[in-house]
């Protein structure tokens, strides 16, 4: 008898730093806010259950003040909650799933489907596209960066489960990246606001094909064939630049009582049918878990891409940044996040993230510490307080080299 994959219990610092198998996992946490007050739960119809068939989605919106103020509207080089002063709907996202067997010795075929709408979708489009490419233009603005909420298909991948030794996962199509520790969707990540590693030194999404292999109690790997983009494997479309392949690899280990991991997984390719540059980039994860309620998370990214600075030199960017979490109750955590970002060459740190061009070469420097409060399994509130500084460029508010964000947000699951 097959087991499919059960519903993701775990809290959010659990859920996301195995990051090889757990990406998109936290969609599938919909205990969800319509099922809470109405009772009726679309995941319990016998035509959905039957057929393994899950729907769910959730909300997300949130607001920051910029203490250095603004003078486009945009705080800086932080993206996601980029705007100064103003409401934004982050992500309404919904999916369709069909999770496949995780064991077994029969073949299994699933998949999923998500469209995103809001002001976080133009950094799930396809970076490598030309203008007018139909994953930026879904509503019609092409590569207008002044219309701030758009659409995106951020995933749409076949999968399959193989009973090739242990049991083989394989996914065809576009789907979040297994690197690093944050990830785009809302519900995954203590803060509301992230880290430069993950805005700018690793992808959000692949295009490609992707294999995980459980080895034993202790070990997985992943590997997988990438392409669709400008740099062989970041951020790729269906149907442009397939000439530009890349490769990604990985592996985890889990300790026997499951308090520590560590994952290190990374990108390579060479863009033949653009420019014949070589983009390589990997990233480490540490997690322990120090005790029952403190949570340590430690990551370290390395990125390279020759010629891809302004004077045709190659250009590095690497950073290490922290997440120390402590579970206050059952429902209300509290966190702290530091990390130091150098861009060598100024080509990843864009300011403002929506407009083309880099900045000076420079390192960044950011602590954020906050609350993630759960009142209910579907509701979680993250107030933030943030505070970036720049040692070689004055990106920030009013072209300063500091700034201060309070923020806060919420998120619903349904």
């Amino acid at each position: 008898m097959k087991t499919r994959k059960k519903r993701s219990e775990h809290p959010i610092m659990q859920a996301a730093a195995s990051g090889l198998l757990l990406v998109g996992l936290a969609a599938n946490v919909h205990a969800g806010a319509i099922a809470d007050l109405t009772g009726y739960d679309a995941n319990e119809t016998s035509l959905l259950k039957n057929n393994g068939v899950t729907v769910g989605g959730w909300a997300n919106a949130g607001i920051t003040y910029n203490a250095a103020g603004s003078d486009n509207g945009f705080n800086g080089p932080v993206t996601f909650g980029d705007r100064h002063s103003e409401v934004q709907l982050n992500q309404l996202n919904l999916f369709i799933q069909r999770a496949v067997a995780t064991e077994g010795s029969g073949w299994d075929f699933g998949g999923r489907f998500d469209v995103m709408f809001g002001s976080d979708s133009f950094y799930t489009q396809s970076y490598g596209a030309q203008a007018g490419h139909w994953d930026l233009n879904l509503l019609g603005h092409g590569n207008d960066k002044s219309r701030f909420y758009d659409l995106a298909l951020p995933q749409a991948y076949a999968e399959i489960y193989a009973p090739i030794g242990n049991g083989l996962n394989i996914k065809v199509g576009h789907f979040y990246t297994p690197i690093g520790y944050e990830t785009v969707p809302a519900p995954d990540n203590f803060f509301y606001t992230h880290a430069y590693t993950m805005q700018f030194g690793e992808p959000f999404t692949h295009t490609g094909v992707l294999l995980n292999y459980t080895v034993d109690a202790n070990w997985a790997i992943t590997g997988g064939a990438l392409t669709g983009s400008q740099t062989g494997g970041w951020d790729g479309s269906f149907d442009k630049q397939l000439g530009n392949w890349g490769g990604l690899l990985g592996a985890t280990w889990t300790s026997n009582s499951k308090a520590t991991s560590f994952n290190l997984a990374g990108t390579f390719s060479e863009t033949s049918e653009t420019n014949s540059a070589a983009w390589a980039m990997y990233s480490a994860v540490f997690k322990h878990n120090i005790t029952d309620k403190t949570h340590l998370v430690l990551q370290h990214d390395h990125g390279f891409a020759n010629r891809a600075a302004a004077d045709g030199s190659d250009a590095e960017w690497y950073g290490v940044n922290t997440h120390l979490v402590y579970d206050l109750t059952d429902t209300l955590s509290a966190g702290v996040r530091g990390e130091w970002f150098r861009d060598q060459k100024g080509v990843r740190v864009f300011s403002p993230a929506r407009t083309a061009g880099g900045l000076v070469g420079s390192s960044y420097y950011a602590v954020t510490t906050g609350l993630n409060w759960k009142p209910k399994t579907w509701l979680s509130v993250r107030p933030n307080i943030r505070y970036d500084v720049a040692d070689g460029s004055r990106p920030f508010g009013n072209a300063k080299q500091d700034q201060f964000l309070f923020s806060t947000d919420f998120s619903v699951t349904f």
